[in-house]
């Protein structure tokens, strides 16, 4: 699996933590940036991961900001991502298996290092369950089925 990473300047340690977890466990990484905690904008970066994720440069995205809400809000501006901001286990479980999340966005400010990285554990290993789910989905994009 590939997974694009961004973040802003409040989610930089966190992402670089996160990209060292995800590299310890063989998962392929596209970080897109930030690359210091120089103030920077959050739709630039969630812009970056939510392309790289609906051209099919990456499978999945991660997207890191104090919160996890405004990326998940600009990263769902591109058609075909499903962001979602999830710092618990049960939110971001239930994403991916009913609908079908592909970019996960985390609270830097909100989340200790251990747990988003059971988090992002979580959004990796949680398959979407599909049935009924599927035209549900598919009308996020407004295709209906």
């Amino acid at each position: 699996m590939r997974i694009a990473l961004g973040a802003d300047h409040a989610g930089f340690a966190l992402k670089e933590h996160l990209k060292r977890f995800l590299a310890e466990r063989g998962v392929e990484v596209l970080d897109l940036g930030t690359d210091s905690e120089a103030s920077t904008d959050y739709p630039d970066w969630a812009a970056l991961v939510a392309s790289a994720v609906a051209r099919g440069d990456a499978e999945r995205g991660l997207l890191v900001c104090g919160t996890g809400v405004g990326m998940a809000m600009a990263a769902n501006r591109h058609r075909g991502v499903r962001a979602v901001p999830a710092n618990d286990l049960f939110t971001v479980g239930l994403a991916r298996a009913h609908n079908d999340a592909n970019v996960l966005a985390l609270g830097a400010r909100i989340l200790a290092p251990a747990h988003a990285e059971a988090v992002l554990a979580r959004f990796l290993e949680t398959p979407f369950e599909g049935g009924r789910h599927e035209r549900r989905v598919a009308k996020l994009d407004g295709v209906d089925s």
